[in-house]
């Protein structure tokens, strides 16, 4: 029996299993999408069936755009998200350039230290957290959810982006600093070239909590002018009436920039993912 023939059964179970999981990872978008379009009695009438003539229904989005401040969130979480997003990976890469480059006293425990991050959740210093920006006055601002998140993906940037720099060439690394190049240039115009799929992976993993986070900005920034979508999302929910119509829609509307960053990255995601996997 060839090798070929042996291995179709793995491939066809493997194909089986990441399929299943595909579809059960998609079903709740697509559920919360379809019954975007629905009128209310659509949605609780047929949840799982697509929007027909009778059942279709726009008012979910006219009562988005209509009643709730939907573009202003929408721009507090694109400026918290970016501006968090740009810092991870500023800081992140030069951190992990440090550890990954340079041997001092403590590289170990250092590396260590920030590897805790990764296993300790972030919340459980909420009490602190919200303390710290009471005495700095950053309460209701979108500079507090900047500084939190950033702290927030910073172990995992390191982590994953100091694995990568370690793989650099020192040769390509010493030909530059034997041509004058400065350690900045080295870091900027040589080695993060050359991690942009681990980037792009750190990009992802870091964006899609940010984006979705509903515990600190209702903590952190409740008010109207620094809600974020997540939050606005919440101006639906009634004590006794929900609108599940203008949920749903809202809910949709947010999940396009993470399609759209994964359409964009998914390339340089998947490099970034299996990077390693083969030698």
């Amino acid at each position: 029996m060839s090798t070929a023939t042996r291995s179709l059964p793995r491939t066809i179970g493997a194909h089986a299993i990441l399929i299943t999981y595909t579809v059960i990872a998609l079903f709740p978008v697509i559920l919360v999408v379809m019954n975007s379009f629905k009128s209310r009695a659509g949605i609780f009438g047929a949840p799982l069936t697509p929007p027909t003539p009778k059942t279709f229904d726009l008012i979910g989005y006219t009562t988005v755009f209509g009643q709730g401040d939907f573009f202003h969130y929408f721009q507090n979480s694109l400026v918290v998200t970016v501006l968090s997003l740009f810092s991870v990976l500023l800081f992140g890469a030069m951190a992990a350039f440090a550890l990954s480059e340079y041997r001092f006293r403590g590289n170990t425990l250092m590396g260590l230290y920030l590897a805790l991050g990764i296993m300790i959740p972030i919340r459980l210093g909420t009490v602190a957290i919200l303390q710290l920006m009471v005495a700095t006055g950053l309460v209701n601002t979108l500079a507090a959810l900047i500084l939190v998140y950033t702290a927030q993906g910073l172990p995992l940037a390191i982590f994953i982006l100091s694995e990568f720099m370690k793989q650099v060439s020192d040769d390509l690394k010493n030909a530059g600093r034997i041509d004058g190049l400065s350690e900045y240039t080295i870091f900027f115009r040589l080695v993060l070239p050359l991690v942009r799929p681990a980037m792009a992976t750190v990009a992802v993993f870091t964006m899609i909590p940010i984006w979705n986070d509903l515990w600190f900005p209702l903590i952190l920034a409740p008010s109207e002018e620094t809600k974020t979508v997540t939050l606005g999302a919440q101006l639906f929910l009634g004590q006794f009436v929900t609108n599940w119509n203008a949920i749903l829609a809202a809910l949709s509307l947010a999940i396009l920039p993470v399609l759209i960053l994964y359409v964009i990255f998914s390339r340089q995601l998947i490099r970034g993912i299996t990077s390693g996997a083969v030698k």
